[in-house]
């Protein structure tokens, strides 16, 4: 089944928010066995509307559409769907039952009649019901195609996606198995992973797809396929794994399976009731910020000190004036003691210490732009950096994140085979 993502909204054609809701819609589409084959942004204006319509209607077999569903006049997405379908606005009162007992319980303003409207749905449409909002979700079909519009507001979308939509599609809808496997790689680039597994590659079954997905230091392996029988497909992508992994053991990391680096270190971690501190300087808290985006990080992360200026780094982490004076700030000398000194400070096992010139222009000690210092302190020893990641500001803090959960990575494993 072929799928098309239509997202509505100018505020998305001029950047001003991020279209996050097709990236989730495509990966649990993907999950119930359906191809996304289009995404495509549009502005708030009717005759933009009609007209991606028709063109994903004559490409593909569903249409979900997200955005301009909300009470004001540039909200045109229903009167549009009207239009488009011949089709009229009715009253749903199952839904303005559940408007008003929003507005009752938790919005505490009077409801207006724009309020009321969002019960304003198309005649032929099945409701999809939007437990968090006012705006319901609508399924419509139109010869062989079906068209969902679902609001753009995203934990609105999702919730209506997971609960109402792809229940509907699963049963409606005889489909395929696709399964997705992705690598986790660090500390080779994609050209150089790229040559080291191209035989592999070339013998690679062509109903497996493998996909490069580069970005800073990290590159993850994506193989995917698809077929009506789950278990034949299962076997053969894990096929292609097993004769992958022996080619890339040095810098194999793990499986995404919804991980990223910083979440399989976290479990680690934990199950070895073990903890980690960060003294950033350069990464401004980017690091921590990375760890305190996932879920249960408080288990095995204790806090981090932003050291970003000179004085901090001396008198409240405790880092030898001397030392800085002598080797610079930007020194791996003054990045291994930041590391041991908040490993103290915080009584962790590991530390990650970050100190360096992320730009845009040279530094105190005149320290070229994109130089970055890591270390990382662990229970027996310290190990220790000196990187050049270039001149792009936000390509420097990024790279130097990257590369800092890379060397704890390893050093974590490294002290893990000791022990075995």
């Amino acid at each position: 089944m072929r799928a098309e993502i239509i997202t509505i909204g100018d505020e998305i054609l001029i950047g001003q928010i991020v279209d996050s809701n097709s990236a989730f819609i495509g990966k649990s589409l993907s999950q119930i066995g359906i191809t996304v084959k289009y995404i495509t942004s549009i502005g708030d204006d009717q005759e933009a509307i009609i007209s991606a319509l028709r063109l994903a209607e004559s490409r593909t077999d569903l249409i979900i559409i997200t955005g301009g569903l909300g009470p004001t006049k540039d909200d045109i997405t229903k009167k549009t769907l009207a239009t488009y379908f011949n089709d009229s606005l009715v009253l749903d009162k199952t839904v303005l039952l559940h408007i008003e007992e929003l507005w009752r319980s938790y919005i505490k303003q009077p409801l207006l009649q724009v309020n009321r409207d969002q019960a304003l749905v198309l005649s032929k449409a099945e409701i999809l019901a939007n437990h968090y909002g006012s705006a319901p979700g609508m399924w419509i079909e139109k010869g062989q195609t079906v068209v969902v519009s679902l609001p753009g507001v995203p934990y609105e979308m999702k919730s209506i996606l997971n609960s109402e939509l792809l229940p509907k599609l699963t049963e409606r809808f005889q489909l395929p198995t696709i399964v997705h496997r992705t690598i986790l790689t660090q500390g080779m680039g994609e050209s150089l992973l790229a040559e080291r597994i191209s035989d592999w590659e070339n013998m690679l079954d062509p109903s497996i797809k493998l996909s490069y997905l580069p970005n800073l230091g990290r590159v993850r392996l994506r193989l995917s396929s698809i077929d009506q029988d789950k278990m034949k497909v299962e076997i053969r992508v894990q096929s292609a794994i097993d004769t992958l992994l022996p080619l890339i053991q040095d810098v194999f990391v793990g499986f995404e399976d919804n991980q990223s680096i910083e979440t399989i270190i976290g479990d680690i971690l934990t199950k070895r009731n073990q903890t980690l501190s960060l003294a950033e300087s350069c990464t401004g808290g980017a690091i921590a910020g990375c760890l305190t985006s996932h879920p249960g990080a408080s288990k095995y992360f204790k806090g981090s000190l932003v050291s970003y200026a000179t004085a901090v780094k001396t008198e409240v982490l405790g880092v030898d004036d001397e030392l800085i004076q002598d080797q610079g700030v930007v020194s791996e000398a003054v990045a291994i003691q930041m590391a041991q000194k908040v490993r103290a400070l915080f009584k962790t096992d590991y530390a990650i210490s970050t100190t360096g010139n992320a730009g845009p222009s040279t530094s105190e000690g005149r320290v070229t732009v994109g130089t970055v210092c890591i270390a990382i302190a662990g229970p027996t020893e310290i190990q220790s950096g000196t990187f050049q990641f270039g001149k792009s500001r936000e390509r420097v803090i990024k790279k130097a994140v990257n590369k800092a959960f890379e060397l704890l990575y390893k050093e974590i494993l490294k002290n893990a085979s000791k022990e075995v």
